[in-house]
């Protein structure tokens, strides 16, 4: 399966004015007063150039009515800082001779930045699940290998049982993997099914064992192993980046994508918030680090020192319990456990 977000490039531009404006957006002291944008940008790299609070990059754009359409930025067009009744305000001059028409649609939208560094998230997002148990025991799973083998390279047979849809032909791989728990209430809010391969239905779906061809291991198959219909995902492009609506109480990074023991920008990590909390594809969450305990030498106690804010998090997958966020920006190393929370 591959993913085709033919339009996951547009919409940090396009809120105008959100409608939790109430302060003038703040500008960093190095702020280019001209860039021209060059391929590679995302976004996100040219709003964290201008505002200490990337996410408000709406309020900063101001439209220029030469532009067909200002929500789109391409590599070569060139913008530029002016002031408005004292405000910063942001405006673009077209680098390159682009024209969008109903038309046109599917080629400027390829051709221009993406919010964020889309291709690393789609990847993970074919690799990664976060399902119930109810879901993982319900699914279809390998019966056994091609003449007792196991199954090592593409090419190789193996034969499932249980639920295959109608008309699904092109199904993953997985195997159970990490507990994700709510490191307060212990609570389980899924279970990692973790990537082992692709494979394509070979016989009927009505048959009560089925034959599939491998097509893609990560690791050597083994009997037990899940079959889960492809997703066909394409990333979201309606959303733009935002601080969540609701207060995000007891927050945390559980996990993080590879097992690495610290986390660094564009990581990948499993946050114990989702859905039920309120969280939405889009939300930026702070990063916090719990503060040090020291000796009070005056009063003869120990103290907590407040959190200290770390870096920042876009959250783009969201389940019930759980959702998945990419860190885009640090300033000293993350671990698992530390906090996140509103903006």
């Amino acid at each position: 399966m591959k993913l085709k977000p033919i339009s996951v490039c547009v919409l940090l531009l396009s809120v105008l004015f959100s409608s939790w404006l109430y302060a003038a957006v703040e500008l960093n002291e190095k702020a280019p007063q001209t860039y021209t944008v060059k391929k590679g940008d995302t976004l996100w790299d040219i709003s964290g150039m201008y505002l200490s609070q990337p996410w408000r990059w709406p309020e900063l754009w101001d439209v220029n009515p030469q532009i067909d359409n200002p929500h789109l930025i391409y590599p070569g067009d060139e913008l530029y800082l002016v002031w408005v009744d004292g405000q910063p305000r942001l405006r673009m001059k077209r680098g390159r001779n682009v024209k969008l028409t109903p038309n046109m649609r599917v080629s400027p939208l390829d051709l221009a930045i993406p919010i964020i560094p889309l291709d690393q998230i789609g990847a993970f997002l074919r690799r990664h699940r976060i399902m119930d148990l109810g879901e993982i025991n319900s699914s279809a799973y390998v019966v056994a290998g091609a003449q007792g083998h196991l199954i090592s390279a593409p090419g190789d047979r193996v034969f499932g049982r249980g639920p295959f849809p109608d008309g699904e032909r092109a199904y993953g791989i997985f195997r159970g993997g990490d507990v994700y728990r709510d490191p307060i209430t212990n609570e389980v809010l899924g279970y990692q099914a973790k990537d082992i391969g692709s494979a394509q239905l070979l016989s009927s779906n009505e048959d009560e064992v089925v034959e599939l061809e491998v097509t893609r291991v990560t690791e050597e198959v083994r009997v037990t192993d899940r079959l889960l219909p492809n997703e066909d995902k394409v990333l979201d492009a309606t959303f733009h980046p935002r601080a969540p609506e609701d207060e995000i109480v007891d927050g945390f990074m559980i996990a993080v994508d590879g097992g690495v023991s610290q986390i660094g920008a564009w990581d990948i990590v499993v946050l114990n918030r989702g859905e039920r909390e309120g969280l939405e594809v889009g939300h930026v969450l702070a990063i916090y680090q719990s503060g040090q305990v020291v000796h009070d030498q005056i009063q003869g106690d120990n103290v907590a020192l407040p959190d200290v804010r770390a870096g920042l998090a876009l959250v783009f997958e969201v389940f019930e319990k759980a959702s998945y966020a990419i860190v885009l920006k640090t300033n000293r190393p993350l671990k698992v456990m530390d906090k996140v929370k509103n903006p």
